[in-house]
């Protein structure tokens, strides 16, 4: 998709951009929970689990305050990429359009290489072993 890797210090999906991956999409808009909790699992590299992030998100929602908790990772998810706060800031973003909001932070860790759907531990593993080096190889020495 991209030549040289996902731009630097910006989004690589709009906010409404969920067509480019309808299944994260329609997972999102029939239980939000689970895509958040992904999200959130990936974010925290593995202190927070899935099912824990997703159940307190699941908690608050049914007060309709999942937003509260879920801007937060927006914000770490900008940080960690140096991404604009746009199109306003997380908070509104997670307020006014929170399944969008979490379509669009889903979507982005997989534009950037990461897949939230298989946890933070096999992502690491899957980091690891890209950036493991081979050793080079040396010529035989000659001998006489």
């Amino acid at each position: 998709m991209y030549n040289n890797g996902p731009p630097i210090g910006a989004w690589t999906t709009g906010l409404c951009g969920c067509f480019e991956d309808c299944g994260s999409c329609c997972l999102t808009c029939c239980c939000p929970c689970i895509t958040f909790g992904q999200i959130a699992e990936v974010v925290e590299k593995g202190k927070t689990p899935c099912i824990f992030a997703g159940l307190i998100y699941a908690g608050l929602s049914s007060c309709g305050l999942g937003w509260l908790y879920s801007y937060t990772y927006r914000s770490k998810l900008r940080g960690i990429y140096s991404l604009p706060e746009e199109p306003c800031i997380d908070l509104c973003v997670h307020c006014c359009c929170s399944c969008c909001a979490i379509s669009q932070e889903y979507r982005e860790l997989k534009n950037r290489g990461i897949d939230p759907s298989i946890g933070w531990s096999s992502n690491e593993e899957k980091i690891n072993a890209a950036n493991e080096t081979v050793p080079p190889n040396v010529a035989p020495v000659m001998s006489r």
